[in-house]
């Protein structure tokens, strides 16, 4: 008779701290790619919050290092992730998340059918983006003047609401540029973000295996329904690819929780104690935006307070024994940054002590000397 593997919150927030290098930073010299290939990609929408989420789990590293590998050896890539938003990858792992992003079906598009691109012209202007920008970086305008000139006038017409503006049409696909692997961000010119082609990638066999197996071993234990929401996919398409690996003995199921979860095949070794430790972590770090269940990961006051009525991560957290325990905000002023954290409860002596050291992790990342304000933080989500 098979017993299904028990496991309990505690247990899973501990591994994935663990994995992540959220209970022990990386040592210092660690690759930044290696780092953030734990994290299954580093969120960076805002490229400081990036640099911060890289930072916080490595010793030494600051948002020098994050660049360096970045621009200089390239290592890293900035381009489009999981739910179409920007996301810093290891390069080396560029050919896996493309193989495996392109394979998630598309959802319906949200606008109306005026301004929506067919299928046929989302690869006319995937095509065209990875003509132009090869071998060359161009900013946004420069991008749209050859995008036009090699499909239509219809690339370039302003219809696409975003942003309390009008986008280019072609906008509507730019992830999906990136997911192909025809674009990635550039150094910026000036306050210009520039796009250029990453090197042509080999075709990756089983991308989706793999990329679940990864995904897993850094959540895991997961639904279907966690993954797709990570991902941005259909949940339906989720549960079918779960099936199937299950099925041909790739992942395991287990008691999550009293629920039904998934982990790798024989991925059930997990730490006999909880998350220990105080971490504070930007805004869409990726603990926070791929830790499931939702009302664990974010208990009480938390689901309110941090999540903001988000999927995550619209403020930055307070993460106390591997939960949201508090918001905090920083701003910087030359050399100086004020570090405001608002913790939901009362922290012990322990916690008061290294949340102080977090604190001036956070200065060290920015380059720059931290003065920690315990108080409430006033500014909005995304501040």
């Amino acid at each position: 008779m098979t017993t299904t593997v028990r496991i309990t919150w505690d247990a899973a927030s501990a591994r994935r701290a663990e994995r992540q290098f959220l209970a022990r930073p990386a040592g210092s010299g660690t690759p930044v790619a290696e780092v953030v290939g734990a994290m299954a990609g580093a969120h960076a929408q805002v490229l400081s919050a990036a640099e911060v989420s890289v930072g916080v789990r490595t010793a030494g590293l600051t948002r020098a290092d994050v660049r360096t590998a970045l621009w200089d050896d390239r290592s890293l890539i900035k381009t489009y992730g999981p739910r179409g938003t920007v996301h810093l990858l290891p390069a080396r792992e560029l050919p896996l998340w493309s193989a495996a992003l392109t394979a998630v079906p598309a959802g319906p598009s949200p606008f109306p059918p005026d301004v929506r691109l067919t299928e046929e012209q989302a690869g006319q202007v995937v095509t065209a983006i990875g003509e132009a920008l090869d071998g060359r970086c161009l900013t946004l305008d420069e991008l749209t003047e050859e995008i036009v000139t090699r499909t239509g006038p219809w690339a370039g017409d302003r219809v696409m609401p975003a942003f309390q503006d009008l986008w280019p049409r072609w906008r509507q696909v730019m992830h999906r540029a990136g997911w192909a692997g025809t674009l990635c961000f550039g150094p910026n010119r000036g306050r210009k973000a520039t796009y250029t082609r990453p090197p042509r990638a080999e075709s990756v066999a089983d991308a989706l295996g793999t990329f679940v197996h990864r995904y897993l071993h850094a959540y895991g234990p997961a639904t279907p329904q966690h993954f797709a929401k990570w991902l941005g996919a259909p949940p339906g398409w989720a549960t079918t690819l779960f099936g199937e690996l299950a099925a041909a003995g790739r992942i395991e199921q287990v008691d999550f929780e009293r629920t039904p979860a998934w982990v790798a095949a024989g991925d059930t070794d997990f730490p006999d104690g909880p998350a220990r430790g105080v971490r504070l972590l930007p805004y869409f770090d990726a603990y926070v935006i791929a830790g499931q269940p939702r009302e664990r990961l974010f208990p009480g006051e938390a689901y309110r307070r941090a999540l903001a009525g988000g999927q995550a991560g619209n403020y930055p957290v307070l993460l106390v024994d591997g939960v949201a325990a508090g918001v905090w905000h920083q701003r910087r002023r030359g050399r100086r940054t004020t570090v405001t954290v608002e913790p939901l409860g009362r922290l012990t002596a322990r916690q008061q002590r290294e949340l102080g050291e977090q604190a001036e992790r956070v200065g060290e990342v920015l380059e720059a000397t931290a003065e920690l304000v315990v108080g409430e933080v006033t500014v909005g989500p995304h501040a």
